[in-house]
């Protein structure tokens, strides 16, 4: 059981994702206006991440700049130790589409396909073989509860069921990431606490690291790291005490 506890011990303190000093700014006519300044962080394998803060402080370009769907003005990000500026768009891709699987507020589903093709399409994106990526899409439907869906179109289903599938479709790829925008913002409460717990689930039971913005206090409670940006730069990074 030590050597166990020892080897998660290790896995934890992997860096998995490298911030250094990351810059992003757009540019307005002549004006150029900075969303992030200089961030820098680190996050482990194993790791429990809420990204919180206010309208305006930074989130949803942290979060799309750690899932790869967009690139620094300034600065370095590492991921699993590939610095993604100087990646090519194909290869880009490819890292992305093996290391993270997201999932978001709105759901992002395709209407006219049922719950199943909506889950198989990483795997086709990335070539898997068909009998292997079947196989999956129904036991990764099953582990969300949804096995007696697979045939629903999105509007069939409810909006924690949408979310479900959501969650089944990022882990089609077995991803070492679930990056997580705001995942619940469209739930009712109960709802919503399901589908944290079923996150918890995810990062306790089958080691996943999971990244989250949110700007709800109370979904930041289930992290075990909490950063909070203002304005563009980290204010603080707390621990798992800290949020007890």
């Amino acid at each position: 059981m030590a050597k166990a506890e020892d080897h998660d011990d290790k896995m934890k303190q992997q860096t998995l994702l490298n911030l250094k000093d990351v810059w992003k700014i757009y540019k307005m006519g002549e004006v150029e206006v900075p969303a992030l300044k200089g961030i820098s962080v680190e996050i482990k394998k194993g790791d429990f991440v809420a990204i919180i803060g206010s309208s305006g402080s930074g989130k949803s370009t942290m979060i799309n700049l750690i899932g790869c769907l967009d690139t620094p003005s300034k600065g370095t990000i590492l991921l699993k130790n590939k610095d993604i500026t100087k990646m090519s768009e194909s290869d880009l891709a490819t890292l992305r589409g093996r290391t993270i699987g997201f999932i978001f507020q709105q759901y992002n589903l395709i209407p006219s396909i049922s719950a199943f093709n909506n889950v198989l399409l990483p795997m086709e994106f990335l070539e898997y073989e068909d009998s292997i990526a079947v196989k999956k899409v129904r036991d990764i439907l099953e582990r969300v509860g949804l096995s007696n869906k697979t045939h629903h179109l999105p509007t069939q289903l409810s909006g924690g069921q949408q979310q479900r599938v959501s969650i089944a479709r990022s882990l089609a790829t077995d991803p070492e990431i679930i990056l997580a925008d705001e995942p619940t913002g469209n739930l009712d409460s109960k709802t919503g606490k399901s589908i944290m717990d079923m996150f918890q689930k995810l990062w306790k039971k089958e080691g996943k690291t999971i990244i989250m913005v949110t700007h709800d206090l109370k979904l930041a409670r289930y992290a075990n790291t909490v950063i909070e940006l203002r304005d563009g730069e980290i204010l603080s990074v707390q621990g798992k005490k800290r949020w007890n």
